[in-house]
């Protein structure tokens, strides 16, 4: 092989593509039994939508994932619907607003931060006064939820460059229809064509790495294996990097990837609980005259699971609960039933005068931060990292390369969008060095020809 790609997930796949397009033979290990990583699509008899155990949206118009979808002939629907928010139980749900156009305006009057804080004392000191109870209260939720981070962690600064981005777009936000299993489903059959060598349930425990050569060692299906080439590109969660050596789970690098240790110290990996619950049919539409037919989310912040989600524009009989952050942390080790708790949540939205539990067909659950070859669902940058995830990002010795949304630096980190961007990334540093490494040889040969032709003269 000339690369080997560690994961399968949205980067490793994108970063594939690009080799073998570029002619370079590839063979990409995956843990797991299937492709996709953190993107994990099951589609479900009966319902018009999978489910979505991962990433779920695609967060504005990223160039790196509608480019993809329109080469697979893929529709992008735009999510839509109403936003509802629920101060505490008991209170009626009342649309949302302009809750979060007011948080980014106090933002803006704020100014730029000197030197990085944390959000917590971001929100207390430079905040304070500007914003409503309510808005404070769906500040500290969004930090959690939407960035899966401790707000006295993250840094404040990523956050308020993040929510006040000019042109981001992440206002508007779109599903791939199908889910996102068939978009990557589409980059695997590419990979396929183009003969690069997928290999799946290859767990990899060792990585023995110099310049010009790295050698990868596992366990395909409980028996080891051995696999070498020039370079390769590490797609593996930044949960996973952050294992102490000798964790389960742990990859060994040697030598230890100690130019790393300064950026993974910068960067958190937020964990979230995702649980899906199907009912007979979609109730909420049906409530108060069709109050919330059109609702996209209903948000009741002092809940287990502050938030939940429909399937719009889809009509189908499902809503998300999610809960990311310190909150997913305390509920993953409190609440051994997390299906209860999502339900006891989601009563605290519409009250006791509606029997959500007696409603329920089946429900879907997953906790990232307790899966072995994840380690948490996404990264955010802590207090003082905002240049983490570049140096993250850097390649080492031009033999091994990184990729995956936590080593994303152009705008799309924590999405799959960076993701996909960063595995094409790689792909083009390792396709740069393949052909520096071609034209070096290529000028020994020609010196070496002048040099035999000389001497015969």
């Amino acid at each position: 092989m000339d690369v080997i790609v560690i994961g399968a997930g949205a980067a490793g796949l994108a970063s594939a593509r690009e080799l073998a397009r570029a002619g370079l033979s590839v063979l990409v290990l995956e843990a797991r039994d299937r492709i996709g990583g953190r993107c994990w699509s099951r589609p479900e008899p009966g319902l018009s939508v999978p489910i979505e155990f991962g990433a779920e949206f695609i967060h504005g118009r990223p160039k790196a994932t509608f480019s993809l979808l329109e080469e697979a002939g893929i529709a992008a629907v735009e999510r839509g619907g109403t936003r509802w928010f629920v101060k505490f139980e008991g209170l009626r749900p009342r649309d949302r607003g302009e809750i979060l156009g007011q948080i980014q305006r106090a933002m803006e009057k704020a100014g730029p931060l000197r030197r990085d804080i944390s959000f917590q004392d971001y929100l207390d000191r430079y905040l304070g006064k500007r914003l409503s109870p309510d808005a404070r209260t769906f500040a500290m939720r969004m930090v959690e939820g939407y960035d899966a981070a401790d707000p006295e962690r993250v840094s404040a600064r990523a956050i308020v460059e993040e929510w006040t981005a000019d042109g981001s777009g992440n206002d508007v936000s779109f599903r791939p229809l199908g889910g996102y299993g068939a978009l990557l489903g589409s980059l695997a059959s590419e990979l396929e064509s183009a003969g690069t060598r997928l290999r799946l349930q290859s767990i990899v425990r060792a990585v023995r790495w110099k310049r010009g050569r790295v050698e990868v060692e596992g366990t395909f299906l409980g028996r080891p294996f051995r696999e070498s080439a020039p370079r390769a590109i590490v797609t593996l969660p930044l949960g996973v990097l952050q294992l102490a050596p000798g964790a389960p789970g742990a990859v060994r690098f040697s030598p230890a990837l100690a130019e790393k240790r300064r950026p993974l110290a910068g960067l958190a990996s937020g964990p979230v609980i995702k649980v899906t619950l199907r009912f007979r049919s979609a109730f909420w539409e049906e409530l108060e005259n069709g109050r919330y037919r059109d609702a996209g989310f209903f948000q009741s912040p002092e809940a287990a699971f502050p938030t939940f989600w429909t399937m719009l524009p889809a009509r189908a009989p499902v809503l998300v609960a999610w809960a990311g952050g310190p909150r997913a942390r305390r509920v993953s080790a409190a609440a051994p039933d997390m299906v209860r708790s999502a339900l006891a949540s989601l009563q605290s939205v519409f009250g006791d005068e509606v029997a959500v539990e007696s409603r329920l067909e089946a429900a879907y659950v997953h906790d990232w931060q307790r899966d072995p070859y994840a380690c948490g669902a996404y990264a955010y940058v802590k207090v003082g990292g905002g240049s983490a995830r570049k140096a993250l990002a850097a390649p080492l010795r031009g033999t091994l390369f990184f990729a995956g949304e936590a080593a994303d630096y152009e705008g799309e980190a924590g999405t799959v969008a960076g993701a996909l961007q960063s595995g094409a990334r790689a792909a083009r540093e390792v396709i740069k060095g393949f052909k520096e490494k071609s034209r070096k040889a290529s000028t020994r040969r020609t010196r070496r020809k002048r040099e035999d032709r000389h001497g015969k003269r």
